[in-house]
């Protein structure tokens, strides 16, 4: 099967005026093809067939020896030699709508570092170093499970603020047997760092959604490492919460 690449339209129309380009049934046309012919308001039409196929969903077929496509679109199989601006790579030269569930939880990965630093700068003006320090353990986790993500990487066991994962969920869930006191519910007077951290620490239980919804394959769940370590995240943002409530920073 021959593949009809850009490159070969807009070599080949540079110096002609056309409002139709035909083809025969048997050639390949790739989806960046598609859009320079859409662009430049030319008709594609397929022989013997009366109507014309422009717009419709790129092919998946192996593509001819010799032809390299830069980019493979993962929901069709079609190649592509640019990338469009409303996809995005998931893995290598594999591209998907932005909108993809794992490219959206990507994104709210992003924000979430974000918030992080902003309150690592709060913890800085307020004088708490040692806050700063564990936000600092925090902000390296969310770079250390984009990173596992985005490389298909096995995320090891974590470990923050020395406690490892079993003690931070035993802390978050018992707080009254390391503090003097029960659950916390928060409340305006407590402060701009308790309520940044209490901002913090629901904002990771909703990365912890998105990472499930991009992760969720009918029955199956994949990247449980993700999963469980992003859940032990916000046991241990919930940690500095009653750090913060018990007087530890002072």
């Amino acid at each position: 099967m021959s593949v009809l690449t850009e490159s070969a339209l807009r070599s080949e129309l540079k110096n002609q005026k056309t409002d139709r380009y035909v083809v025969s049934p048997d050639i390949l046309i790739t989806p960046s093809a598609r859009q320079y012919l859409k662009d430049k308001n030319i008709e594609l039409v397929v022989e013997n067939k009366s109507k014309a196929v422009l717009g419709e969903a790129p092919q998946k077929a192996e593509p001819e020896k010799g032809f390299q496509p830069e980019y493979v679109c993962g929901t069709t199989g079609g190649f592509f030699e640019k990338k469009p601006e409303y996809m995005t790579q998931l893995y290598g030269n594999k591209l998907v709508y932005k909108d993809h569930p794992q490219i959206f939880l990507r994104g709210r990965l992003d924000s979430l570092q974000s918030k992080t630093l902003e309150l690592q700068y709060l913890a800085y003006k307020n004088k708490t170093e040692q806050l700063r320090k564990d936000l600092g353990e925090v902000l390296q986790l969310l770079r250390n499970i984009l990173r596992a993500e985005v490389l298909e990487e096995v995320l090891p066991e974590i470990t923050l603020f020395g406690y490892k994962e079993d003690m931070l969920r035993e802390m978050s869930h018992h707080p009254q047997k390391f503090f003097d006191f029960g659950h916390i519910v928060p409340s305006y007077d407590m402060g701009e760092l308790v309520l940044g951290l209490n901002s913090l620490r629901s904002a990771v239980r909703e990365v912890e959604l998105a990472a499930v919804q991009a992760f969720k394959k009918e029955e199956n769940i994949e990247r449980q490492d993700l999963l469980q370590a992003l859940n032990r995240l916000s046991s241990g943002v919930y940690i500095l919460m009653c750090r913060c409530v018990g007087g530890f920073y002072k």
